[in-house]
């Protein structure tokens, strides 16, 4: 089996109204850390003002403003101010989001055991979770 020190990673962007972040969000994040089904590697608050202005802080600056030592992060640096400047698009004036680089534990294995039988992925989509939920709501309803 190929070895791999890193599985896939996903990009998310979490919302949130003002500049407040929501410590009910980073204390699920924080067990998925725990149970091993997920690795932080690069954590990032982006804000968005009124007037447009992005303000960009790292985790680690946040001081007494919100409890961070609940999520371990593995890495830091694996999200860059390119990336930062695309993903803060999606973040709306008068709010704030945390852009996080997640490793999916789960699929390093999966990776590996493709890499291993000679295998190579060519593409892998993601389908949010309130999509598939709802198409599949409404096909048992049919």
């Amino acid at each position: 089996m190929a070895d791999f020190e890193y599985g896939p990673v996903d990009l998310y962007v979490i919302g949130f109204e003002g500049e407040r972040l929501d410590a009910d969000t980073f204390a699920a994040i924080a067990e998925l850390v725990d149970t091993g089904h997920i690795r932080v590697l690069d954590a990032i608050i982006v804000s968005r003002h009124e007037d447009g202005t992005v303000e960009v802080r790292e985790f680690e600056d946040l001081g007494d403003e919100f409890d961070v030592t609940q999520v371990t992060f593995e890495e830091g640096g694996l999200v860059g101010d390119e990336d930062i400047d695309e993903l803060a698009e999606v973040i709306p004036p008068g709010t704030s989001g945390a852009v996080l680089a997640i490793e999916l534990v789960w699929a390093k294995q999966l990776a590996s055991r493709f890499a291993a039988a000679g295998g190579v992925v060519l593409q892998t989509e993601r389908i949010p979770a309130a999509v598939v939920n709802a198409v599949l709501a409404e096909a048992e309803g049919e």
